[in-house]
């Protein structure tokens, strides 16, 4: 297996051919915003990943077709946390808190890890794979210590890929709440058919309103008959429905299937594909939003809870208490079926 470091020297204002092979191409760029790119290509299409930011993965494309959602970010930008940079198609939400926390919370949207800056970058070229790694420690004083692993492996001829994630309670002594969500931005497909191997009814609308969702009267209209018929929404033919956003939480599933299978049919030909194992993720999240400026349909975002903060996941029994020196690692694949 080849092993590329990954430092900011090679990261300059023309791309830069960094490696290539029969199956793989690897480019660097720096964007106008100062924030480093890695476009990492096989015969399919491309991931461009963020390598010293998170290991954001900022766009995917494959068979021509954007998996990112519509945003109104043209390049990524630098900021203390992810909505100063809300345009990718995929970030970590985590890791000491997730999602959308509550007052008595006291973190920010999705935690303090998604924009972290990575201590080191590589690459690992293997048979058939070229995985892009980044690692990142966290240190307060009197507080958490924790380092997180993640990394985005790449497969010959396909559109497929695969999220990784692994986390250390660097503590030797104290316990450290975990809490994650591998947040994909999927793009909205009009009229898309979404469907997975669970019953609808392992499903139900989110019952309460964050902060950011400003409702106005036809959102909270429709919102109540959904309430009402406990429809899960499977088919994107009503986008005027969907701003603000709606969203729906899982049961356990665990209880359900080992692993959970996730497709949004586009066009007869292409499929967007999520699949992950219940043991690692037992709750998933669909999120819908469809306005002039954003569209998207996260038709699964799998989770070790619901992203309605660290207090409530407390609550419901789903928090992760990592023990001293343990570690938990998460994989989900996903990507673009021909």
């Amino acid at each position: 297996m080849k092993k590329i470091n990954l430092t900011h020297a090679m990261f300059g204002a023309t791309d830069f051919k960094l490696y290539e092979d029969d199956q793989f191409n690897v480019t660097t760029f720096t964007y106008p915003s100062g924030v480093e790119g890695l476009k990492v290509a096989n015969s399919q299409g491309h991931l461009v990943v963020l390598p010293f930011m998170g290991l954001i993965i900022w766009d995917a494309v494959f068979a021509g077709i954007s998996l990112k959602m519509k945003d109104m970010f043209s390049q990524p930008y630098p900021g203390k946390g992810i909505a100063d940079t809300y345009g990718c198609f995929q970030f970590t939400s985590g890791l000491l808190g997730n999602g959308t926390p509550t007052p008595e919370d006291g973190y920010q949207l999705h935690g303090e890890f998604p924009t972290s800056q990575m201590d080191h970058a590589y690459l690992t070229i293997g048979e058939g794979t070229l995985t892009m790694h980044a690692d990142f420690e966290y240190v307060k004083g009197f507080g958490d210590h924790y380092l997180s692993e993640p990394s985005v492996t790449l497969h010959q001829d396909s559109g497929l890929f695969d999220i990784n994630l692994t986390v250390t309670n660097l503590s030797k002594y104290q316990v450290m709440p975990l809490q994650y969500m591998c947040h994909m931005n999927y793009a909205y497909a009009v009229n898309g058919k979404i469907e997975q191997n669970l019953p609808d009814d392992a499903f139900q609308l989110r019952q309460t309103i964050p902060a950011h969702v400003h409702p106005t009267a036809d959102w909270i209209k429709y919102n109540d008959q959904l309430k009402a018929s406990r429809e899960l929404i499977n088919q994107l033919d009503d986008g005027r429905q969907y701003d603000p956003e709606i969203v729906f939480f899982s049961k356990d599933l665990t209880e359900y299937v080992d692993e959970a299978v996730f497709r949004m049919h586009l066009d007869g030909q292409h499929n967007f594909m999520t699949k992950f194992k219940t043991a690692q993720f037992p709750i998933v999240t669909r999120w819908l939003l469809y306005n002039a400026d954003q569209q998207v349909a996260a038709f699964a975002l799998p989770g070790t809870s619901t992203p309605e903060g660290r207090n409530a996941a407390e609550q419901a029994g789903t928090l992760i208490h990592l023990k001293p020196l343990e570690s938990r690692s998460f994989t989900v694949t996903t990507g673009l079926e021909k």
